[in-house]
């Protein structure tokens, strides 16, 4: 199954949705049921070291390194993504979308060299129970984890696997404003959200819909970097022409 993400923006003169970039698991359906029905039952077991917990997560990728810090706020996804670095799963997976003024993601187990198949299509049979929280939102360089749709997710649980880092873009007041009528169903993002979308950027429209489970410390320039890499477009998954991939990561010190 793959995990993508909505990018529908829509701007202050153009009140019609627009066509539909999900970052939602499209499957093979079936693999996308198990996984739900799996839920926590085959998540990573290995050992976290009390020291993890106050560590980053370096990602050195084809592009650079990239310095991760968890969210304490989201012990779930912070121990789950802890136990996938230190297990190596994420060595030689790819960054399999890619999407500039976006987000890019990554995650997926086929997408190793020695099994390049899935193409986004797949992902561990298990799920986290989603971890929203008020203060952690889609500004750029926010981690977070990608899921299936909520025709078959209603509950909004995560991918055990999959992640993207938000690039997002910089929004007017209208333009946020817009989002909020459109695409939040007109919840009102709090002052410090909106200073930090028209100042920094972001993906507004994600909010309390993904679990954000950490940002970026050190490394916006290789996201940015990986996020301009020529694509297949919409039409093509959004997958990079020429391969970016997550050669390793691991704990390291603040």
């Amino acid at each position: 199954m793959s995990s993508s993400i909505s990018n529908n923006m829509h701007s202050p003169t153009d009140p019609a949705p627009r066509p539909s970039r999900r970052i939602t698991a499209r499957s093979i359906t079936v693999l996308g049921l198990l996984g739900l029905s799996l839920a926590l039952a085959a998540q990573p077991t290995g050992r976290i070291h009390p020291r993890d917990r106050s560590r980053d997560v370096l990602l050195t990728t084809t592009q650079g390194d990239i310095r991760l810090r968890l969210s304490d706020a989201t012990p779930l996804h912070r121990d789950n993504f802890i136990r996938l670095v230190r297990s190596g799963f994420y060595r030689g997976v790819l960054f399999h979308r890619v999407i500039q003024g976006f987000m890019i993601q990554a995650g997926d187990p086929r997408t190793r060299p020695a099994d390049n198949k899935g193409l986004g299509r797949t992902d561990s049979a298990y799920t986290l129970p989603a971890e929203f929280r008020p203060d952690l939102f889609h500004r750029r360089g926010a981690l977070a984890a990608a899921r299936m749709g909520d025709d078959v997710n209603p509950a909004k649980a995560s991918s055990g696997t999959q992640f993207y880092i938000v690039q997002g873009r910089v929004f007017t007041p209208a333009s946020l404003d817009s989002v909020q009528t459109f695409r939040l169903r007109g919840r009102t993002l709090p002052p410090d959200h909106r200073k930090a979308y028209m100042s920094q950027g972001g993906a507004p429209h994600l909010d309390q819909n993904y679990t954000v489970f950490g940002e970026v410390v050190e490394g916006m320039d290789v996201v940015d970097r990986i996020a301009a890499v020529q694509t297949s477009g919409r039409s093509g998954g959004d997958k990079p022409i020429k391969e970016v991939r997550l050669l390793k990561s691991k704990m390291v010190r603040r």
